[in-house]
């Protein structure tokens, strides 16, 4: 039996499927992922995500310790501030990515992958150097929501949390009833949404009082094919410790003109002779799904292989994510992904494959 994240029974009442996810038993769907994806889309969703890794990092030293051990330049933070990162071992590889909060000036959250936790404290504290820096995980007592959709804030008002003046990638604190939040404008949809961080039973009393406002409680399947309609990757598909953020088109977070940083020496000479292997978006020519591991061909060419795929509920066809040679990454290049035994024709196409319309767009990424 997995870890049960504090709305564990109130999944129950409202009729979720429950799976095993990264070790925690996690709601994958409540009525259809389609219906779910759905509503996300176009009015208001939300997600427990209490699986999800929080980890403090506090001391006079804790911004010089973490911009050596992070890709994007913590010196664009201040207190209220997030942004999007990743960690990086000494050859380039991913170890995770994640958000930072700064909280304080000397006081910064790291929100982690839930199956990297335990291996990011270790490599954070493993890094430690003199007595400026404590790094402390706070998971077990913080439990998150996420709110998403073009009417997030107009719900999350109506229970007195004024966030609708909220920047992307900023936070504040809040209060509903008894309980204490931080409220970010950030997300993992591609829509507009908030993400809450609380105490269990506060999480719990929102989640029910959302839920009489009509919000559309989803699961980590509705999750997913959001995600990938707006590209954001998925750590243990997209991302891996074999994978640089070079490869996986994450460029714009790794910022080389900050100073030093674990796996700069690494990237750098990567990005001077250019990756060798690229992320890419495919389009399916025909109702033929791409799933996670099929080999993807340019002739007889074994070029790559999916990353990440479905049936895109906005765009009503096939799409994917794709590792591949980057001989073969070029839009408009045409290859072909093997399905039970057989090829299927896929064009490279322009990503993501999803842009909201609206301008304050807050997906889970700021440069």
């Amino acid at each position: 039996m997995g870890k049960r994240t504090p709305l564990y029974d109130l999944h129950l009442r409202f009729g979720a499927r429950m799976v095993e996810f990264s070790g925690w038993e996690m709601p994958v769907q409540y009525t259809s992922i389609l219906d779910e994806h759905r509503a996300v889309r176009t009015d208001v969703g939300m997600f427990d995500v209490s699986h999800m890794g929080e980890i403090e990092v506090s001391g006079p030293d804790s911004f010089s310790f973490l911009q050596h051990l992070l890709t994007n330049d913590l010196a664009r933070l201040r207190p209220g501030r997030a942004l999007y990162t990743l960690m990086t071992d000494d050859r380039g590889g991913t170890l995770d990515d994640l958000l930072v909060y700064q909280l304080g000036d000397d006081r910064f959250w790291l929100v982690v992958n839930a199956a990297n936790r335990e291996a990011d404290v270790a490599w954070l504290r493993d890094h430690i150097e003199g007595a400026g820096v404590t790094v402390t995980d706070r998971s077990d007592d913080v439990a998150l929501l996420a709110v998403q959709g073009p009417r997030a804030a107009d719900r999350l008002e109506q229970l007195g949390l004024l966030v609708g003046s909220l920047r992307p990638f900023s936070f504040t604190s809040a209060r509903f009833q008894e309980g204490e939040i931080m409220v970010s404008r950030t997300g993992y949809t591609g829509e507009d949404g908030f993400e809450l961080y609380t105490d269990g039973e506060t999480a719990r009393k929102l989640f029910e009082a959302l839920q009489a406002l009509g919000v559309t409680p989803c699961g980590l399947g509705a999750r997913d094919t959001l995600r990938l309609e707006a590209c954001l990757p998925l750590y243990g598909q997209e991302l891996r410790r074999d994978v640089t953020p070079l490869e996986a088109s994450l460029a714009p977070f790794v910022k080389f003109d900050k100073g030093d940083f674990i796996g700069r020496e690494a990237l750098l000479s990567q990005a001077e002779a250019g990756p060798s292997r690229r992320l890419v978006g495919v389009e399916m020519a025909d109702r033929a799904i791409p799933r996670t591991g099929y080999a993807v061909f340019r002739g007889e060419q074994r070029v790559g292989e999916i990353t990440s795929g479905t049936l895109s509920p906005t765009l009503e066809r096939p799409i994917g994510l794709a590792l591949v040679n980057a001989s073969a990454a070029a839009v408009g290049e045409t290859l072909e992904v093997e399905i039970r035994g057989k090829r299927h024709v896929a064009r490279v196409v322009p990503i993501p494959f999803y842009r909201r319309p609206k301008v304050s767009s807050s997906s889970a990424k700021e440069e």
